[in-house]
């Protein structure tokens, strides 16, 4: 599971002292553990653990960009390094024809035709491709398929 190797991770860390690895992935432990007492779990599956990691990535994104704007390219440095151990622990996005294809299966099996049936989609498309879609992507090839585009 997920959660064991970034713990097995973690541990490495502390171990070779690696200061940036050890905190970036103590504030992931974090957050993970935040996600387990909400959900009332012992221990999250992939999917929940790969959320979290999605989200700390983001905010790591938008980190950027914004200390770009203040010119603070010390914070930069750091946020990106963060941002790269994090996609380490993400699967390789799926490539948007693979994601077409995918689509194309499900609206066809589901019977759907309208963008009234856009939510039943995506959930299906969501579920089948567990977090190695980009979620905006995922939309717009939905919506572009439902509205005969």
């Amino acid at each position: 599971m997920l959660e064991d190797k970034i713990m097995a991770d973690y541990k490495e860390s502390m171990k070779a002292k690696d200061q940036l690895k050890t905190q970036t992935i103590s504030f992931l432990r974090s957050e993970l553990k935040y996600l387990a007492i909400d959900k009332k779990k012992e221990k999250l599956d992939d999917v929940d653990v790969l959320a979290v990691i999605k989200k700390l990535i983001k905010q790591r994104q938008d980190s950027i960009s914004q200390f770009e704007k203040g010119n603070r390219m010390d914070l930069v440095q750091k946020e990106k390094a963060e941002l790269e151990l994090l996609k380490a622990y993400i699967p390789e996005e799926m490539t948007p024809e693979a994601l077409k294809k995918i689509i194309d299966e499900i609206v066809v099996s589901s019977g759907a035709t309208t963008m009234k049936d856009m939510g039943r989609v995506m959930k299906e498309v969501m579920t089948k491709t567990q977090g190695t879609a980009d979620s905006k992507l995922t939309s717009d090839l939905v919506r572009q398929k439902l509205s005969g585009a």
